[in-house]
């Protein structure tokens, strides 16, 4: 594996799976693939669970790791080419990936949406940008449009967790303050519309996401109507699609609490996180039995180390 930037990299998914539930028993047993080489961890926004989970997994695999927080550390890029660079910029993201290229065997990239432009944010320029100039493989750790570990992690966390083969999986619009980028429920809906699971969204009338994403889902505007009997709620916000990146008024509380689970099949409630509590998601199901967030942010880890480890052996 030289790219992973989406489900579309991974030949057998439920391998991968069962890869990463493999490494999660036996966190160490493959460290000698790593040995004496390098992973670049490059963000150019914030990150918690991402860095620290991949972090950890090149470490358990043997490697060497160099974390560098472009956005405060780095020069400013130029993005563009054919451009006299006589303004803010000082290096161009030609000769900044190519360099990073020569310093590590396996480089990941965090780069957030503007959510201005959608041409421009869905064609993944910064990230392509990485994959096209550095020369070595690289792992996405969240783009403009997609977010690929968290989405293996959700994948890893349901088959662990599930009690009847083919489980009901809600994605669920929640609440916000802002205008937040649609790369987790695309990612999200991505994933599970190739997983063995009956897959739901539920958003309000204007949120749709865009429809490459979400072939072979059922989609609603009957948040009560998607809960039934589910298995497992995904809760998460974001802005529309079209118009691109705006917030529009939501009349109905779409908060989920341990109310609206009582139409549920018991189901285990999952959120990315970061959450803000009792406005995206209810602090008695946070803080109740229902919850699996912390679960399903542990295994951030064995994601993380079922893609590297693929790409470890691309390298010997």
């Amino acid at each position: 594996m030289k790219l992973f930037s989406s489900v579309n990299d991974v030949p057998d998914v439920n391998a991968l799976v069962k890869e990463a539930l493999h490494l999660k028993e036996n966190p160490y047993a493959y460290k000698d693939l790593g040995e004496n080489k390098t992973m670049a961890l490059v963000f150019l926004n914030p990150s918690l669970r991402t860095r620290m989970s991949t972090q950890k997994a090149a470490l358990n695999m043997g490697m060497n790791v160099m974390v560098l927080n472009m956005d405060k550390e780095g020069w400013a890029l130029e993005l563009r080419d054919n451009v006299i660079m006589n303004g803010t910029t000082v290096e161009h993201i030609r000769e900044a990936t190519a360099v990073m290229g020569q310093y590590a065997d396996i480089i990941g990239v965090r780069s957030f949406p503007g959510l201005k432009d959608r041409d421009e944010d869905y064609s993944e320029m910064i990230f392509n940008k990485f994959v096209q100039f550095c020369g070595v493989p690289v792992v996405s750790l969240e783009s403009a449009t997609r977010h690929p570990l968290q989405s293996l992690a959700d994948l890893i966390t349901i088959e662990e967790l599930k009690t009847r083969s083919r489980p009901k999986v809600v994605l669920t619009w929640a609440p916000h303050i802002k205008p937040l980028p649609q790369a987790v429920p695309n990612s999200f809906a991505e994933w599970m519309c190739k997983a063995d699971v009956e897959f739901t969204i539920a958003q309000p009338a204007g949120y749709e996401l865009c429809a490459d994403f979400t072939k072979g889902a059922t989609i609603t505007n009957n948040q009560d109507e998607a809960l039934a009997d589910a298995d497992f709620i995904y809760v998460k916000n974001w802005s529309a699609y079209e118009p691109y990146g705006q917030v529009t008024l939501v009349n109905e509380d779409w908060m989920l609490t341990n109310e609206r689970l009582k139409i549920t099949n018991e189901a285990k409630v999952m959120h990315c996180l970061p959450v803000r509590r009792d406005l995206e998601l209810s602090s008695e199901i946070l803080d109740g039995p229902a919850s699996i967030v912390v679960h399903e942010a542990a295994n951030r880890v064995w994601a993380a180390q079922a893609v590297l480890k693929r790409m470890l052996e691309g390298l010997s």
